[in-house]
């Protein structure tokens, strides 16, 4: 049963809300993924009115809940209770959803195989020596357990959509703006947004209808509340398949891409190859961008604003250093720094500027070719899961592996991605022009309804 199917259940008392509650915190409580950092045990259902209403649903340890720990996957802010909930976890709340616990992430979201989190690494439920992806591993891995059917994650270059393809689950990044950032943890504010993490596409297009809408609290707030019900395509739509990705990806990937691709084919749309420029840079424009938005953004973390408080008294500088030296994990350390240089003096119109105007021009690519074509189609990541430990053995390997995810968050439109085939961790991305969601959700739809 469909979690739009179970609400509609609960509403007209087929089912029993604290039965749906139950079942949910028994499995986050058992947890044999390690998908959850916190559950809320006081957890009740909500009201039987709404979209969700009764609906369990987890939610990413960077997206603030009032009263219930949000860690960000760091020690530097364990034991941090916000005194009030993200926007997105208000919606869930106005339509009747219970909020059952934060689910593991890469610390500060920085990774993507929910290895770097502070409390252990997430393992993957389709097969426990594998990683689920990340940062947002934990909601991908509660969905895929089968604990919720619906989670909230965040994904700033790749990180709903990435543990979505690993762990045979849906993940939608929205275009950016559609959903309030009010409540999520910052760290790379201009690439990042929440996301959908489910087992259906209807599962995806029901969470989406529950949380959007304006927020006068986020500047770049631009949603307005919508209803999104995903039928397939009634109509052939042009679909670009970048060759590119597709061809630079692991076999196993390429062949269940491919066979996506004449599914569509046979289904009668249009799907043409395409090319795009620029994909030389992607990887190091993000990266640029993003971790000098964190060595901003985490720089709060001093031990007197925000996060732990230091254990000894000094001059400020050695107690910054220290709070930081022991709560941060490496790969924080190591954004931070790289963020750091690609800012200092002397350096920021080498790289900096340079990677905005490489965004810049992917921005304009992704309009050429949507003047061309409806939709463009490439796989979500161009590889199958690491095993647990090997993409921390070699960084580079893993940032390299953001490549079909990071293009869509440097121009800000909305992607998602969809299992190749049921239980196989592949996933095919589809990206669209801005606040295309609508019709994305269709075409996932109708990759669902032809694989």
């Amino acid at each position: 049963m469909s979690a739009r199917e179970q609400a509609e259940s609960v509403r007209w008392g087929a089912e029993d809300p604290s039965g749906l509650l139950e079942a949910a915190l028994e499995g986050a409580r058992a947890d044999d993924f390690n998908c959850f950092v916190t559950v809320d045990t006081d957890a009740s259902p909500g009201d039987d009115d709404g979209l969700l209403a009764g609906q369990p649903v987890a939610v990413k340890d960077s997206i603030t809940t009032e009263g219930l720990e949000t860690t960000v996957g760091s020690k530097i802010l364990k034991g941090y209770e916000p005194v009030f909930d993200a926007y997105v976890v208000e919606r869930l709340r106005e339509e009747g959803a219970t909020v059952v616990g934060k689910t593991n992430c890469d610390e500060f979201c920085m990774g993507s195989t929910t290895e770097t989190s502070a409390f252990g690494p997430t393992r993957n439920p389709l097969d426990p020596s594998l990683v689920p992806g990340g940062s947002s591993g934990g909601s991908g891995a509660a969905v895929a357990a089968g604990h919720v059917d619906l989670a909230l994650g965040s994904d700033t270059g790749g990180s709903v959509r990435n543990p979505a393809a690993f762990t045979s689950t849906v993940g939608l990044k929205p275009t950016y703006g559609l959903l309030s950032r009010y409540g999520l943890i910052p760290y790379a504010d201009s690439l990042e947004t929440v996301g959908p993490m489910t087992r259906t596409v209807e599962d995806c297009a029901l969470l989406l209808s529950a949380i959007g809408g304006r927020d006068p609290r986020d500047s770049t707030s631009r949603g307005e509340r919508k209803r999104y019900e995903p039928t397939g395509l009634d109509e052939p739509v042009r679909v670009g398949v970048i060759e590119e990705l597709v061809e630079g990806s692991d076999d196993g990937v390429k062949r269940e891409v491919r066979d996506a691709v004449s599914s569509l084919d046979d289904a009668g749309h249009d799907a043409e190859t395409v090319e795009m420029e620029g994909l030389d840079h992607v990887v190091s424009a993000y990266y640029v961008l993003a971790m000098s938005e964190a060595s901003s953004n985490l720089a709060r973390y001093d031990g007197v604003r925000y996060g732990a408080g230091p254990n000894e008294r000094g001059r400020y500088d050695e107690v910054f250093a220290k709070v930081r030296g022991d709560n941060f994990g490496d790969e924080v350390k190591r954004r931070i720094m790289l963020g750091t240089y690609a800012l200092s003096e002397g350096y920021s119109d080498r790289y900096y500027r340079k990677a905005l105007l490489a965004r810049r021009l992917i921005a304009d690519e992704f309009d050429r070719l949507f003047s061309k074509v409806d939709l463009l189609l490439s796989p979500t990541m161009p590889v199958e899961p690491f095993r647990l430990g090997e993409a921390l053995e070699d960084p580079l390997r893993m940032y390299l592996s953001d490549v079909c995810t990071v293009p869509a968050n440097l121009a800000g439109i909305p992607a998602i991605s969809v299992p190749a085939e049921e239980g196989e961790a592949v996933g095919v991305q589809l990206m669209g022009p801005e606040f295309s969601e609508e019709l994305l959700l269709d075409a996932a739809r109708e990759v669902e309804l032809v694989r």
